[in-house]
């Protein structure tokens, strides 16, 4: 296994991760996610990812069972929270806890940054921040991060409200792929920024969970490798099956740097497929707004916002 520094953190963290979401859907079995998340760990993959909302807290109960028994120790711990009230927020980090089996979260994120909207609700004085600052001065985090997958314009613009409150992230995650380099490109227009200000960066949908090998244009390990290729500290998988672990630790271990013409061929074999993000639906549908589709898991607006309206 390889493993890079978590941008000022420090912390050495596996170049793969193991993605939340895959551990709790129906067609996986308790008994096969805990093998999974164990196996990952016993082969040098210390980064789990996961959230709140996962398939219905799922995801996180079947890690939290899976870190028992002396693997916590070994792993760098990362969930989200949709919450962008303090009093929302706080409830879904204190059931993350419980789920997790943990007293301390190393790294909790925002999650789905997807509206303009949402730094200024999180950074409101009553606001999600609020939350995890407190949260971090109890001992019950480490870390603080944001998650999108909608637009790099809006993960820049929570950057620029963060740097207003004097704040700044110790993570950030986002889409990176072969095919995001062609529209709305995170790559292009976010991941400079996060190298300059030494922030880690997490990679997520290398393959969309296979909807971008539906194009017929690049293979799983051509996904990974590019990934790979480019300055994160993390890219994020997901794995549903023993299969898919030893596709993700090959890909590792085949990985070398790509030249600069590598990376060409591959971004000129998927220019045609991904130049309107239809291989891309995180960008341009609201399929993976899990946020858009349950409002409730916001929380209120602040109150002083609610007296606005009513006026």
């Amino acid at each position: 296994m390889l493993y890079r520094t978590l941008g000022s953190t420090n912390e050495k963290v596996s170049v793969i991760g193991v993605g939340g979401w895959h551990l709790g859907l129906p067609k996986v079995p308790e008994e096969l996610a805990v093998r999974i998340v164990r196996s990952a760990l016993d082969r040098g993959i210390n980064f789990m990812d996961n959230c709140w909302d996962y398939n219905g807290g799922q995801s996180e109960i079947r890690m939290g069972k899976a870190l028992r028994c002396g693997y916590r120790d070994r792993a760098f711990l990362m969930t989200k929270i949709d919450g962008r009230s303090k009093k929302e927020a706080t409830r879904q980090l204190e059931e993350s806890l419980r789920r997790l089996q943990v007293d301390c979260i190393d790294l909790v994120q925002h999650h789905e940054i997807l509206r303009f909207e949402d730094p200024h609700r999180i950074f409101d004085q009553e606001g999600a921040t609020a939350a995890l600052l407190a949260a971090r001065t109890a001992g019950k985090i480490r870390y603080i991060g944001f998650t999108g997958h909608k637009d790099p314009q809006i993960h820049l613009h929570m950057l620029e409200v963060a740097r207003r409150h004097d704040f700044r992230f110790d993570a950030v995650q986002m889409p990176l792929n072969v095919m995001d380099a062609h529209y709305r490109s995170f790559e292009r227009e976010v991941l400079p920024e996060l190298v300059r200000r030494d922030i880690g960066v997490l990679g997520m949908k290398s393959m969309a969970n296979g909807v971008l090998l539906q194009s017929g244009t690049v293979t799983p390990v051509e996904c990974l490798h590019y990934a790979l290729n480019l300055p994160v500290s993390v890219v994020i998988t997901g794995l549903d099956s023993m299969e898919t672990l030893d596709q993700a630790c090959s890909a590792v271990e085949s990985f070398k740097p790509l030249s600069g013409e590598a990376v060409g061929r591959l971004l000129a074999k998927t220019a045609q497929a991904a130049s309107e993000g239809v291989y891309e639906p995180f960008k341009t549908t609201s399929l993976y707004d899990g946020t858009a589709q349950n409002p409730q898991w916001l929380g209120d607006e602040p109150p002083w916002r609610q007296k606005l309206m009513q006026r």
